[in-house]
């Protein structure tokens, strides 16, 4: 993987993570925070929609929102696990 793959990568794990944060209220983790959240997230989506039979497509704008949604649903689950 060269260099400009890896900050690809932390771009879209950067963005999706921010836009998961404003979708989800009260979740701000800050920029490394985000980052994290958009990479767990991609690949929660990239686990979960094969198996479900969904796809969006290919591409970066592809590649964002399904990592958003994958954050979403990241943020969902730990915002239910903390009211528990």
């Amino acid at each position: 993987m060269g260099i400009e793959s890896i900050l690809i990568f932390l771009l879209i794990g950067a963005i999706a993570g921010w836009l998961a944060g404003l979708i989800v209220s009260g979740f701000g983790y800050g920029l490394i925070g985000n980052i994290v959240v958009g990479i767990v997230g991609a690949f929660i989506a990239g686990f979960l929609f094969p198996r479900l039979g969904f796809s969006i497509g290919g591409g970066i704008l592809a590649a964002i929102i399904n990592a958003t949604i994958g954050a979403v649903i990241l943020l969902v689950l730990i915002k239910v696990l903390k009211r528990a």
